[in-house]
C-alpha cells in the first residue's frame, strides 16, 4: 500500500492492523532512527510510540527534549496529511517538558485544535506509564 493509499484509507476510517504494519515497516527517515512506530491512524488522531533506548538521551541520562519535538512532529504531521489528503510541513513546534524519562515507552497523540484551509493547529499529548510528561502544539500547512 502506498502513502497516498494509506492516507485516503485513514481519511475513511482508522487503519487496520495489515496498513499500520505495512506503515511501520515503510518508515524511514528520521522517525525509522527514533524507533517511532504508529499504533493508530485515523482522521482527527493519531497515536505513536517510542521506546526509549540509550540514543535518545542526553548526558544527564534524560530523555533529550529533542526527541520529544521530533515525535510530536511526526505523529502530528501524519495526523495532519491524513486531514489534508496530502504532504503538510510544519511551521511551528512549541513544545513544553513536563517531567523526565529515563527508561520505557513514551506515547504520543495528536488531535487536531483547528484544521483551516492554509493551516492546521494540533495538540500533541507524550505520556510516560499514564502521566503527562511533554505537550506540544503544532502548526502545519498543507502544500497541495
Amino acid at each position: 500500500m502506498k502513502l497516498d493509499e494509506i492516507l485516503t484509507a485513514a481519511a475513511r476510517a482508522p487503519l487496520n492492523n495489515g496498513a499500520l504494519q505495512q506503515l511501520n515497516e515503510a518508515t524511514a527517515g528520521l522517525d525509522a532512527a527514533l524507533g517511532i512506530r504508529y499504533l493508530h491512524v485515523a482522521h482527527g488522531r493519531v497515536r505513536t510510540a517510542l521506546h526509549v533506548a540509550s540514543h535518545h538521551l542526553q548526558p544527564a541520562g534524560l530523555v533529550n527534549g529533542g526527541v520529544y519535538c521530533a515525535l510530536a512532529e511526526s505523529t502530528a504531521s501524519l495526523a495532519g496529511m491524513v486531514a489534508a489528503g496530502g504532504p503538510v510541513v510544519g511551521i511551528n513546534n512549541d513544545t513544553d517538558f513536563i517531567s523526565a524519562v529515563k527508561a520505557g515507552v513514551i506515547e504520543a497523540e495528536a488531535t487536531p485544535i483547528q484544521l483551516g484551509r492554509r493551516t492546521q493547529l494540533w495538540q500533541v499529548e507524550m505520556h510516560h506509564r499514564d502521566k503527562l510528561v511533554a505537550r506540544t502544539t503544532l502548526r502545519t500547512m498543507p502544500v497541495n
